[in-house]
């Protein structure tokens, strides 16, 4: 049986994994794209690339697009200190339009494999208030996606799938688990170690840490601390 082929965006963190598992056990042939962005750390691409072969991706192709040469951003910039405290509206951790950017290549690469479905790891819930994780900007870039494309245009519509959208911290983790994916290979951290180990204050280890707190699994995270 011929499978279909699908574009995945993997970061080497825990949503990303699961998305992965999950459009793997729906059958797609995953094509995984990671992007070395000018992130602080490059720990969470050697996780990705466990990743990509532990959980079968058919491919995985990291992209090399330097964000940081604009700055903006406490991932980005090394000028702006990684806050170890939650913070009120868009934290400093937004990376301007990344998500748009990196759903534009992924919608490239889709195009070139005849792939008409793109996972990407966004969350409405449990998620640090970036603009480019809710459903109305997903909704608004398929839109575009098939205006701007030779197949979108043609009739043969792409598709962004979200299959953690509405989904809690902890609910990804049971989904993650019951799809076969080993957290502890994962790297959310935004200021992790040279070996991927997390700091354990950053926004990202506090929702990491409270998902399996509320999941009641336990923390798999290799912490520095």
């Amino acid at each position: 049986m011929t499978m279909k082929n699908a574009v995945v965006l993997l970061s080497g963190g825990m949503d990303s994994a699961t998305v992965l598992a999950l459009a793997r056990a729906e059958g797609f042939d995953c094509h995984c794209l990671s992007f070395r962005y000018g992130q602080r750390h490059h720990a969470e691409l050697v996780a990705a690339a466990e990743l990509a072969q532990s959980l079968g991706a058919a491919d995985h192709r990291v992209v090399d697009l330097n964000l940081g040469l604009f700055g903006g951003s406490a991932l980005t910039d090394q000028a702006i200190q990684v806050p170890d405290a939650p913070s009120n509206g868009i934290p400093v951790t937004y990376v301007p339009a990344r998500n748009t950017v990196f759903l534009s290549i992924a919608l490239a690469w889709a195009e070139v494999l005849d792939a008409r479905d793109i996972f990407i790891g966004v969350n409405a819930v449990d998620y640090s208030g970036y603009p480019d994780c809710r459903p109305e900007f997903i909704q608004a870039f398929e839109t575009m996606a098939n205006l701007a494309t030779k197949a979108g245009v043609g009739g043969d519509h792409c598709h962004i799938r979200t299959p953690l959208i509405d989904l809690s911290k902890a609910e990804i983790i049971r989904q993650g688990v019951g799809a076969g994916v080993d957290f502890a290979r994962t790297v959310s951290c935004y200021s992790a170690d040279d070996q991927g180990r997390a700091c354990g204050l950053c926004d990202a280890c506090r929702l990491r840490a409270r998902g399996f707190a509320d999941a009641g699994l336990p923390d798999t995270t290799r912490y520095r601390l």
